[in-house]
């Protein structure tokens, strides 16, 4: 049960996950600020803080037990309230709502090209042979462990090790917010789009969708069948980019 277990990649990627999850939940906070409403600004949640974000069982029960079992078990933070009714006029209430569900992927995306920038410049114009900056990076997409036999200090592992987690799990948390399905983001997103009757029917079915795909991904058949695929296009463009910015 506990093969998968790693204590100090249990740590980087949890200490990951808790920033990723709340500048996503922050993000959406901050969208409806800027539409004028200021629900979720009153109520402390455009913040960072992840304190003002944590959901007991979706922030904590779930995702240290997928972490130390390495069964595929989904993380969540408490969800920002806001008020369509108190959105600025310049903008419909369905396209307002549209745009802070949009909000939290969108900084997902931001961390993951912002961490994967600060990371190979950094290995850039700190190492000298174009394969060992590759070797650092990839080792820092796998975590702590693979660090064993690769002469770096504690530090610069862990530094390594954190960056490799930030842009992993903001790639995951983007891609999976981002399926048009329930309560997740891109439903929030596909109804802004969608006609009125479309939307009546999509809310009505929305609990019905999200349990399939609660399903979908805590069932490994499924998940490697349909899930998985879809994280792994999201991460194909990843080791490309990183290799440009490597030189290697």
């Amino acid at each position: 049960m506990f093969e998968h277990f790693s204590l100090p990649t249990v740590l980087v990627s949890y200490i990951a996950l808790l920033f990723s999850l709340s500048v996503h939940e922050a993000s959406h906070a901050t969208a409806a600020y800027l539409l004028d409403d200021d629900t979720a600004a009153r109520m402390g949640r455009m913040t960072l803080n992840p304190l003002a974000h944590i959901d007991p069982i979706g922030t904590v029960l779930f995702p240290l037990i997928g972490m130390t079992t390495g069964f595929p078990l989904i993380g969540w933070a408490k969800p920002v309230p806001y008020n369509p009714n108190r959105f600025t006029r310049k903008v419909t209430m369905r396209t307002g709502a549209a745009l802070v569900s949009a909000a939290g992927p969108a900084s997902n995306v931001a961390l993951c090209i912002l961490f994967m920038l600060i990371t190979t410049l950094t290995l850039r114009f700190t190492v000298a042979e174009p394969f060992d900056r590759l070797g650092l990076f990839y080792a820092g997409l796998q975590g702590p462990e693979a660090f064993a036999s690769v002469d770096v200090s504690p530090a610069q592992m862990l530094l390594l090790s954190l960056a490799g987690r930030l842009i992993l799990i903001n790639i995951l948390l983007a891609i999976f917010n981002l399926i048009p399905v329930g309560p997740l983001d891109g439903g929030g997103i596909l109804k802004g789009f969608l006609p009125y009757r479309a939307t009546q029917w999509f809310e009505r079915h929305q609990r019905t969708m999200y349990i399939v795909l609660v399903v979908m991904v805590m069932v490994p058949f499924l998940s490697d069948r349909f899930i998985t695929p879809i994280f792994r296009v999201a991460l194909w463009p990843v080791l490309p980019v990183a290799r440009l910015l490597l030189g290697a």
